[in-house]
């Protein structure tokens, strides 16, 4: 997926607009006042692009990080407030979507409310945990816990059997850690010791706030650390996540319960209604056989005291303004280097768009997107499409027979655009006036039971996975599906009244982009149906791999902060993808022009520059070194500067374009650029 994704109406010859300069254009294509035109752009391009834009947009206390695409979900807010607004001055009977809307977001605004509750919307969820009493009810609690949406030690999800992708299978996989990733715990140095320290500090901070001593406190942080350095020294890493056959583990469920003794599978299964007989898939099946051992010499109260963690985390902002200002200080100041927190509406609206996404997505549509912008972008991913089809032609490291199951796999593709044909129905889920945290907790019982009833059955290849309010897109290997959201139809990542140049170098590149998953070194293992299987001559895996491997290291090169580099590994999906996005994009640009005659100038730059100018464009940001690091370990997406700049030193049109040459900083000589798409 990218960052924060695409999408858009559309190009030359769908919008009928020419390639010259357009009048009256409300966005500009290209706004000087975001250039620093004093960079040389063969020494840094992202700063000659964007050095205005990240003067003129400093961060403000509330983010940790302040982009384009930021921007973009920020401005968004607007649009879905104005939404929520207009649901309040409807129908506001018991059951009706527009009352379902107001009370949930009413509750999480009423902060007098919120605070003279306290702790109490968990008491007796805390109550319940203290009554676990043997390994039976304990993993009947943990089943509970995931249910609600709180996820110690594993989380269970439906999705699509990855070698039978037209059916869904229950999956396990590692989850447990309250910091997030598995470096927290196990690295060794100044930084990660004080990040610890803090976290420490957070866990005693919430277990006071629901009522424990002093002393009562250090003992439950004990027990949570204790469990967590275990769950962390299980854990697989963040790399070896992305290899698909090691992640695929598919095995009978009484099969699995006679092997593992992690805890009672059976109760397990059973609280949540899934049949121990059934087969299952183990993602990480090393990190549940480990654990099991692991957690040998645990106590029983132990493990009470992770779970109770667990739910008072998860609840945590959604109670009274000293839980919430405990969450900020930990994951927003010391991980993040925020400053302030976002205003509660900006937080109370998010939370209830994730909990009412479809119902609110269908209002949003209904007001923001015209449904004639879907044909438009059909026929955009076409153009696209046939651009990547000639790229794949004309490698000269794939052979033919490869290239044919390519191509097949290409032909394939799913397209979803803007929003669902069906609608999602909210019926089942009920919003109550009681407490913020209790409409929190039946959102995520409404969504877990929805994700449960389709273990055993058919796929739903219409479902989204997105709603139409998101900024962001993705692509999906088991559907073999590309999906661009409605909210990404704007600038600068498409502006139909602009020249076709910028229109390609942003929204093309991100169509692009995600058409390339289905070909990174994750995606190439999937089939045109959506299933592991290996398509590949041997030779020619062996040379996608050597290519991937010379991009690996190009990545592991670059500091992002002291002492501190890139993980090519762990990124080089999100990296191959920038880079066939915008190789595709260049080439569906060079097709829509019309008898290849090259338009004038703008404003002084070639519309192969505009081209250029236009995606480095898209990844302009501000961000606080806490979170440089913090996304270091945490994102598969590459930081801005990198995206543009360690991605384009791989592209010879790039230098054409620029002039670049020897002794320019990004000058890379070409026996050692890499191209795989």
């Amino acid at each position: 997926m990218i960052a924060s994704a695409l999408l858009a109406a559309t190009l030359s010859g769908i919008t009928g607009c020419g390639n010259g300069k357009k009048s009256g254009a409300v966005v500009p294509a290209i706004d000087p006042a975001n250039m620093d035109v004093s960079v040389k752009p063969g020494n840094d391009f992202y700063s000659y692009v964007n050095g205005g834009w990240i003067r003129n947009n400093p961060l403000k206390p509330e983010y940790s990080r302040y982009g384009v695409f930021d921007k973009l979900a920020n401005d968004n807010l607007d649009h879905i407030r104005t939404i929520v607004a207009e649901a309040a001055q409807m129908d506001q009977s018991q059951g009706t979507l527009s009352q379902k809307i107001t009370t949930f977001y009413n509750l999480g605004m009423d902060s007098v409310r919120l605070n003279g509750q306290g702790a109490a919307p968990i008491a007796e969820d805390l109550a319940q945990i203290d009554a676990v009493a043997d390994g039976k009810q304990l993993a009947a609690m943990i089943a509970t816990l995931h249910k609600e949406g709180v996820f110690p030690y594993f989380v269970t999800y439906i999705n699509a059997d990855e070698k039978n992708s037209s059916m869904n299978v229950a999956n396990l996989y590692q989850a447990g850690l309250g910091m997030g990733d598995r470096d927290y715990y196990t690295e060794q140095n100044e930084d990660m010791d004080a990040i610890r320290e803090a976290y420490k500090a957070y866990v005693a901070k919430l277990f006071a706030l629901v009522g424990y001593s002093a002393e009562q406190a250090s003992e439950a942080v004990s027990a949570v650390l204790k469990i967590e350095g275990k769950v962390a020294e299980a854990s697989y890493p963040r790399e070896l996540l992305r290899d698909t056959e090691k992640n695929y583990n598919k095995i009978n469920g009484a099969q699995w319960v006679a092997e593992n003794g992690m805890l009672d599978w059976n109760t397990y299964f059973d609280v949540l209604g899934l049949n121990p007989a059934d087969d299952i898939v183990v993602k990480q099946t090393g990190f549940f056989n480990d654990l099991a051992s692991l957690l040998a010499d645990v106590t029983l109260d132990e493990q009470k005291s992770y779970l109770k963690y667990n739910l008072i985390a998860s609840a945590a902002s959604f109670l009274s303004d000293d839980f919430i200002n405990a969450v900020f200080d930990f994951h927003g100041r010391t991980m993040t280097g925020q400053e302030e927190m976002k205003p509660r509406w900006k937080r109370v609206l998010s939370t209830t768009d994730g909990a009412l996404s479809e119902a609110i997505g269908k209002l949003y549509v209904e007001r923001y997107f015209p449904a004639s912008s879907k044909e438009k972008m059909i026929e955009l991913v076409g153009n696209l499409k046939v651009a990547l089809g000639q790229r794949i032609d004309a490698l000269d490291w794939m052979s033919d027979a490869t290239k044919a199951k390519a191509r097949e796999k290409l032909a394939a593709f799913r397209v979803k655009i803007g929003y669902p044909d069906k609608w999602r129905n909210y019926d089942g889920l009920d919003v109550k006036d009681d407490s913020y945290w209790a409409n929190v907790r039946r959102a995520n019982i409404f969504d877990m039971e929805y994700m449960l009833s389709k273990v055993g059955k058919p796929v739903d290849r219409d479902e989204w996975l997105m709603s139409p309010q998101t900024v962001n897109a993705y692509y999906n290997p088991t559907t073999n599906e590309i999906c661009f959201p409605a909210a990404i139809l704007q600038p600068p990542l498409f502006n139909p009244d602009v020249d076709d140049a910028v229109n390609y170098g942003g929204i093309g590149v991100v169509i692009g982009h995600e058409m390339t998953h289905g070909f990174d070194d994750q995606g190439r293992n999937y089939d045109k149906d959506g299933n592991i299987s290996d398509w590949w001559t041997a030779e020619d895996a062996e040379r996608f791999t050597q290519r991937a491997d010379v991009l690996v290291k190009q990545f592991d090169a670059i500091e992002v902060a002291p002492g501190v580099h890139a993980n090519g590994a762990f990124t080089l999906g999100e990296n191959i993808a920038d880079q066939g996005g915008l190789l595709v994009s260049r080439q569906a640009y060079e097709n829509s022009l019309p008898g290849g005659e090259r338009p004038s100038p703008i404003d002084g730059f070639t519309d192969v520059q505009r081209f250029y100018i236009a995606y480095a464009t898209l990844w302009a940001q501000n961000i606080r070194p806490e979170e440089v690091l913090r996304l270091t370990k945490i994102d598969p997406h590459s930081l801005g500067v990198n995206r543009v700049n360690a991605t384009l030193r791989n592209i010879a049109d790039f230098y054409t374009a620029f002039d670049i040459s020897e002794g320019d900083s990004l000058y890379m000589a070409p026996e050692n650029r890499v191209n795989i798409w």
